[in-house]
This record gives C-alpha cells, structure tokens and sequence, in this order.
C-alpha cells in the first residue's frame, strides 16, 4: 500500500491550548487534516484551561481529536514534562510529531526522541529576540527532519542565527474567510463607551513584545487631534499594572478602557475603528489577519510577518517601531477619513481571502510530512 494511502497517527504539541493565535492554528491544523491519511492527537504541556478558556478544547473533543493535558505549570518542571510525554507518545506511536512555540519544541523535540517518533518538526512562530532562546532552539533544530516558519521573516531570521536552512520551511497561517465574514459588531457601551464614541482597538498580550509601553505616551497626541476617539486594550499579561499607571501619567485614564481577556475577539474588531499593534517583534500575527478578514484597516509596527500579510498595502499601514511622529501621522490619516478606511478593510479582506486560505495551509503541512516520509524511503 503506498504512503498516500496509509492511516499515520500524528501528534501535535502545545504549549498550553487557551485560545491565542499559535493555539488556534494547530486546532485548525489538527482538524483541517484528510483523515483517510491521518490521524492527530493534540498534547499541551500545561493543564486543561479553565471556562470559558477552552474554546479550542471543546472543537478538538468534538470532532473526535483525542485531546491531552500533561500539566506542568513551571519551567522548573521540564523534566517531568517530557518523561510524561514521552510516555504519552509511546502509547500512542505516532508517525510524526509537531510541536508549535518554544516550550512545546523543546519538551516535544526531547521526548519525540526518547519515544522513538520517526520525524520531529518544530514549528517557530516569531522572530524571539532573545539569544539564549536561539541557541536552544538552534541545537534542538538538528534533532529535527523540520522546522515550519510562519513567515519568510522568520525563516530569515532564523538563518541568520544559524539555523540549518535546509531544514527551514515557509508555511504562513491560513485563515477562513467566510468565519470572519460571520462576525456581529460587539456593543462597544458595554465597555463603558458612549454611543457617540468611536474606538481604536489593541488585542494582545500584555508584555514587552507587544510595544504598548512605547505607544501608549502616544495617545494625548492622537486624541487632540481625533476627540470623538478613545483606545480599548484587549488582553491580559505581566504589564498590565505599568500599563494602567503609564495611561494614567499621560492623563487618558478617561479615554482607555483595559478589558482583559475577552471570548469574542472577532466581534470587537468588527465594531473597532481600527486594530492598533505597535510590536517589537512578531511572526505572523494573527490578530493582523483576524481584523482584515473583517474588513478592518490595522495600524502596526514594521514587525516580522507583518509585512508579508499586507503586502503592497502595508505602505499606508505600516510604521517602524520607535518613530513616534510617522505612527501619530499614521493613526490620525487613517481614523480621520473614512473613505480611507473603508478603502484599506476591502482591500486588507480581499488579499487575506486570496492569499491566506485556511486550505492552502493544511496542504502545505501535508505535503511537508508525507515528504519526509518519502525522504526516508518509508
């Protein structure tokens, strides 16, 4: 019977499976796969998320994906994290193992090996500054058949830290488009916004990468010159606290609202202005794609990935991170003309529908794995 034919168990390893972009993309992933040729089982390292947290959760368990918690909740317990799933895996003897984010490389790299997994493809999502992460991931690389880049920016920025480019594959996330196309503009006065309002919408993260410590001595500026605007802060993290006082020090308190960790993110970007992401760094970020599936103009850092998703029409969407006057210039073109942004939502939706699919990306990764098969004769 040819490869093409055979029923091969495949393992995907996470982090943790809360709803984040990574985490949604291995469930769309998982679930998107030809089941007459595969046959996936989702592990996160973490434990089993908490409602209403576990959205992605309840599809996998729905459409029949055996879905594992090996909950470790520290780094301190890496070591129990991939002794259990290395057990795990040998149980379940899967052809190929994936793990997306570097917790999940690491433990899944580590126990693929020990459990005598055949091909082990790591998946990076971001451009991580950081060296000593790297020099993991770098070593960790050569233990792998694979490693999937989101974006070609990642991929060169993997190269350049001296990543094996043999082993380097581009596969940008996919996306459905008729499920953004589903999304109902939220209520934004159950926010504490007035009906006359119109707001500007961060969705992330709360932490370094995501640059609003940067941005947010910013918004005096914006707001003299936009007064019928205010920002809303979608998310949680470790900055929250130095992010509320800095709102406070810039004299908005009154215009920004912090609204944590919300279920519906696609309907708050469909009631939003525009989708502000002022980054360090990123991969491809997927609250980038999620806001032009709704038709929604974004205003973002020149960040990895980020660029790739916009293509030509990042030039009027697009700023290098630190200019303060080029993204004050930036925000204030977009949120004062509306002809403007009505022009950027269509043509950001119509290059997400056409060069984004969901379809295309599920291919891509089973082109990837049936490959390696065929490089090893089996």
């Amino acid at each position: 019977m040819s490869v093409s034919h055979c029923l091969r168990r495949i393992a995907f390893v996470t982090t943790v499976l809360e709803v984040g972009g990574a985490e949604r993309n291995l469930t769309k992933l998982a679930l998107g796969l030809d089941r007459r040729q595969f046959q996936p089982e989702v592990y996160a390292l973490g434990p089993r998320p908490a409602e209403p947290r576990a959205e992605l959760v309840r599809q996998l368990e729905r459409e029949g994906v055996p879905t594992h918690f090996i909950g470790v909740r520290s780094n301190s317990q890496i070591l129990t994290a991939i002794s259990r799933l290395a057990g795990m895996l040998r149980r379940q003897q899967p052809h190929w193992m994936q793990s997306f984010l570097f917790h999940a490389n690491t433990v899944g790299t580590l126990a693929a090996r020990r459990a005598g997994v055949p091909h082990r493809v790591m998946g990076v999502r971001v451009a991580d500054p950081s060296r000593w992460r790297a020099r993991v991931e770098r070593r960790l690389a050569r233990r792998a058949d694979a490693v999937v880049c989101v974006s070609q920016s990642v991929a060169e920025h993997c190269r350049r830290r001296g990543y094996d480019a043999d082993r380097l594959h581009v596969i940008p996330n996919g996306y459905d488009i008729e499920h953004f196309a589903a999304a109902r503009p939220f209520a934004m006065p159950r926010f504490g916004f007035g009906a006359d309002r119109r707001v500007l919408t961060f969705v992330g993260r709360l932490d370094r990468q995501k640059g609003l410590d940067w941005f947010l001595p910013l918004l005096p500026r914006i707001f003299e010159q936009a007064p019928d605007v205010d920002f809303l802060i979608v998310g949680d993290g470790p900055e929250r606290g130095d992010l509320e006082h800095r709102v406070k020090a810039a004299g908005v308190s009154h215009r920004v609202v912090f609204a944590g960790w919300q279920p519906d993110v696609l309907a708050i970007l469909a009631a939003s202005l525009a989708l502000v992401l002022p980054s360090r760094w990123e991969g491809m970020p997927n609250v980038v794609a999620e806001a032009m599936g709704v038709g929604l103009p974004v205003i973002c850092s020149r960040a990895d990935g980020v660029e790739q998703l916009l293509g030509p029409l990042a030039e009027r969407q697009v700023a290098t991170f630190g200019e303060a006057d080029a993204f004050v210039r930036l925000i204030t073109a977009i949120v004062c003309d509306d002809s403007l942004r009505r022009e950027l939502g269509a043509a950001n939706r119509q290059r997400l529908a056409e060069r984004f699919s969901l379809r295309a990306m599920i291919e891509a990764f089973e082109r990837l794995y049936l490959s390696l098969d065929t490089a090893s004769g089996r």
